[in-house]
């Protein structure tokens, strides 16, 4: 196995392949991977991205295929009943700005405004020609909570046409595994779930993992605190506010990394029994909650692939 880390999405990447030109092979992922960032970047100002939110309420963007197809399943999700998922929800993000240095809490008046423009119906999409067009002036889209998903897979697709034999595909808190572990007997991959109250690098749980992706999603991940209150980046799309919840971290096993995406976005504000409910529901999706009280909620179908615990 060769290994490459690289600094990226506000994030460190690591890329792990088994290949007779493995050297090469990373080089050109990482080629892509730069490329998929410019096509999905919320915070960068020349990305595709950035160009349909630049004419909200001005005109359609047309758009590539792969971004087009992204925005149609977050705008699918983000409508849903009961989901916490919005891509409509940027203004609210750049508002909140918690993870930068300048987060700061919003003033109320300034949140109701918000939230008016945070609509997954005013975004409008065609088919045809592939534009996207935001309806009202101030509207942005944030691909935060499903772009990493939805690049991992495309990196699988890239990995299996350059015939690589293994790799792990990790994007910070998004690990996604292909084909069998060398370095296990079994061919299962191990996979760690972060503790949510211990330093990063402490597992709460150890999971075994093939052609698998393991995304998780917590309340530790960014915050920041002021007037000894501490508040998460995780926003309630309905309140404008970070989501109240039980919840500390949920992690979602499935075969396809934006579903991972899709589900923890969907379900984090709800209890753990109806998410793990939701879960069992679902074809090739499980799940992990950890709450806030440290108790451990596991899918059915997950239990025998659960290691160790602490």
């Amino acid at each position: 196995m060769q290994s490459r880390e690289i600094h990226m999405m506000g994030t460190i990447i690591q890329l792990s392949i088994q290949h007779k030109y493995a050297s090469f092979v990373l080089d050109e992922l990482i080629i892509q991977l730069r490329e998929y960032e410019q096509r999905f970047s919320a915070h960068d100002p020349t990305s595709e991205l950035m160009e349909v939110n630049k004419n909200a309420g001005i005109k359609p963007v047309k758009v590539k295929p792969s971004l087009y197809e992204l925005i149609k399943i977050g705008k699918k999700h983000s409508m849903a009943a009961g989901s916490s998922l919005n891509i409509a929800i940027g203004p609210l993000v750049q508002a909140w700005r918690i993870g930068f240095a300048d987060a700061h809490i919003p003033s109320e008046g300034d949140i109701q405004v918000l939230l008016s423009k945070t609509s997954a119906r005013d975004i409008i999409l065609d088919d045809q020609e592939q534009t996207v067009f935001l309806k009202r002036t101030g509207m942005f889209i944030d691909l935060g909570a499903l772009a990493k998903g939805f690049i991992a897979d495309l990196l699988i697709h890239d990995m299996e046409s350059m015939d690589v034999q293994a790799g792990l595909i990790n994007l910070g808190g998004n690990v996604m595994t292909y084909g069998i572990s060398p370095k296990y007997e079994d061919g299962y991959w191990r996979i760690g779930i972060q503790h949510p109250f211990l330093p990063r690098g402490n597992y709460i749980a150890v999971l075994k993992a093939l052609d698998q992706s393991v995304v998780t999603s917590g309340i530790y991940e960014r915050k920041f605190t002021t007037n000894n209150k501490t508040y998460h980046h995780i926003l309630d799309p309905h309140t404008g506010y970070p989501i109240q919840s039980d919840i500390a971290g949920l992690t979602i096993v499935s075969k396809k990394s934006v579903d991972g995406e899709i589900w923890t976005g969907r379900l984090f504000g709800q209890s753990p029994d109806q998410i793990i409910d939701t879960l069992n529901q679902i074809e090739d999706v499980a799940g992990i909650v950890v709450t806030n009280n440290g108790e451990l909620y596991c899918s059915e179908s997950l239990k025998p692939y659960l290691i160790e615990s602490m």
